[in-house]
């Protein structure tokens, strides 16, 4: 029969060391109330009498003052013998612990005992325990010389014998973790190693930290093997990789997934969002701004982008860094942020996506990727997790199913935007989502695939118009005529719309259009008028305009008749 592991109360190091009557210590220090363990990101423990009123003090103050959040636990502020379990909780649920073993930590069976919780955390929960030998070796935490020895035969003249072997264990694994000896920093200067350890606890946290990406992910893996792929190790420069395609198409999802598994790599890392809308409302000093506290841990005063500038040049040429520029649309953001890439150091990583293709031309890129649409199967598979939280849709909505995503054009903002709206809803509400889908776009998804249209001139969003309503599987020679007598400029046009994946034109000239920026188009032109066909730009349904047309004759005969 197994043997049944002890639970927390029942195993001998918490039993004889907790009790229900202990103190909160979790809650209260030195009588303040404080929160919870799970409030926390890095765990302190020392021996007060050691460190509490310099070094830990220091240490302290300075990872609070880089906004860390911190558990001091300073033992000597306790009432009473016994370790209270929210304290023991309190380790499991931070991210970092750091132990600062002083010449007599050992002393205190409540620096041993949360010694050994940190140490089970690392083992079981992967904890990162970041040890600081404060003026003792860690050989001596092996071979328990002096103080330590003295600490240790104490306890086991008043504690059960397998509890303090297990505190000697604790000592001796601790000393072969890395950590610092402050002896060896700095020939001793504390303040030296303070800096140190908050530099590593950020790190640290940055790493662990990861950016949000969707569950229901399809296709991503081979886009990023394709984009690893071209990163060379032994660069010697910035990389800087641009991914850029339509609106809605998945390039933020790319970068972030790219993003995250780049991030272990790099102490410096940034994630700026929505480039486009902040420049606009706040101006790209802002972004300067934040780009600047993100790398070097503080804030600057901006008031200007060649002040910003001069800041990156000054600051970041040591640095190297893994930056996300997310959704930037003006070669002018690429000036102000990233330059020739020369700014960051040797092994940089700077993505940016955008829907302009342009901005990457500009010789900034070494490496761009286009990001197309869905294949049919891989779409099926997307809004079926949407739609019936699992990878194919059952069989009796399978045939509808398909008809639903042959609508969206393997767009991945589409397939997730009706398939969310249509899970758990009945077959007659399918039934009309499908009707209205194939006569108007998902509004959501309009919205944000008009953003690009809005950035057109109005020369630029008449020849989109019109290649919407008209000219889909047209030679890109055949309008031209046209655009020429309207004294547009249709070759500057065509590259504006391809360059912002508004448009393709395949190897043969001919001009193609994704359905739901076709169906974008019509809707705008349909839009200027909903009832009175006559009144609007364009008809390109065939029998709308024969109705206009015969409309327009017997306006005119009635016109005649009345002369």
């Amino acid at each position: 029969m197994k043997r049944k592991e002890p639970t927390r109360s029942e195993d001998p190091i918490y039993k004889a060391s907790s009790s229900s009557k202990s103190p909160h210590v979790g809650d209260y220090e030195g009588g303040t109330k404080r929160p919870k363990g799970n409030d926390y990101e890095v765990f302190l423990s020392f021996k007060g009498e050691d460190t509490r009123k310099g070094f830990t003090d220091h240490l302290y103050h300075n990872l609070d003052h880089a906004g860390i959040r911190v558990f001091r636990d300073d033992n000597e502020l306790r009432v009473g013998e016994e370790i209270g379990p929210e304290l023991l909780y309190s380790i499991t649920k931070t991210k970092i612990s750091i132990p600062i073993i002083s010449e007599n930590y050992a002393s205190s069976k409540w620096c041993l005992c949360e010694l050994a919780e940190m140490l089970k955390c690392k083992r079981s929960k992967w904890q990162i325990v970041l040890p600081i030998f404060y003026k003792v070796k860690p050989s001596h935490l092996r071979h328990l010389p002096g103080r330590l020895g003295d600490a240790i035969n104490a306890h086991k003249k008043n504690m059960d014998e397998m509890i303090v072997k297990g505190w000697e264990e604790a000592l001796k694994e601790v000393s072969s973790l890395k950590g610092w000896e402050s002896e060896k920093i700095d020939s001793g200067h504390e303040g030296t190693l303070v800096k140190i350890v908050v530099r590593k606890v950020m790190g640290e946290l940055k790493r662990l930290f990861q950016l949000n990406v969707p569950e229901q992910l399809v296709g991503i893996d081979d886009h990023v093997q394709q984009i690893m792929s071209k990163i060379d190790a032994e660069f010697n420069g910035t990389r800087i990789i641009g991914i850029y395609g339509m609106g809605g198409i998945g390039k933020t999802t790319l970068a972030k997934v790219l993003y995250n598994k780049l991030s272990s790599h790099f102490d410096y890392r940034s994630f700026v969002a929505n480039i486009r809308e902040t420049s606009h409302s706040n101006g790209i000093e802002c972004i300067q701004k934040q780009l600047i506290s993100a790398i070097i841990g503080s804030s600057c005063d901006v008031s200007n982008v060649d002040e910003g500038v001069s800041v990156f040049k000054s600051r970041f040429t040591s640095k190297k860094v893994l930056v996300l520029l997310d959704d930037m649309d003006d070669s002018t953001h690429s000036n102000a942020l990233v330059g020739d890439g020369s700014w960051f150091a040797a092994g940089s990583i700077v993505i940016i996506t955008t829907r302009n293709k342009s901005i990457l031309d500009e010789g900034r890129a070494g490496y761009m990727y286009k990001l197309n649409e869905l294949s049919l199967d891989q779409s099926l598979i997307l809004f079926s997790r949407h739609a019936f939280r699992k990878d194919f849709p059952p069989n009796d909505y399978e045939v509808i199913s398909r008809d639903v995503v042959s609508t969206t054009g393997g767009l991945p903002l589409a397939l997730e935007v009706i398939g969310s709206f249509l899970c758990g809803k009945k077959e007659v509400v399918w039934k009309d989502t499908l009707k209205k889908l194939k006569k108007v776009p998902n509004k959501k998804v309009q919205e944000k695939l008009k953003i690009s249209y809005e950035a057109l001139d109005d020369e630029e969003q008449q020849i989109f118009l019109d290649i919407a309503c008209f000219f889909i599987g047209s030679h890109k020679q055949n309008p031209t005529f046209m655009w020429d007598a309207s004294s547009f400029l249709p070759g500057r046009g065509i590259e504006v719309l391809s360059l912002m994946s508004l448009i393709k034109i395949d190897e043969y000239g001919i001009l193609k259009m994704h359905d739901q920026l076709r169906d974008l188009g019509r809707e705008i032109v349909r839009l200027e008028n909903p009832k009175e066909h006559q009144e609007r730009s364009r008809l390109w349904i065939s029998e709308e305009a024969l109705d206009v047309i015969n409309g327009n004759k017997v306006r005119l005969f009635s016109t005649c008749l009345s002369q």
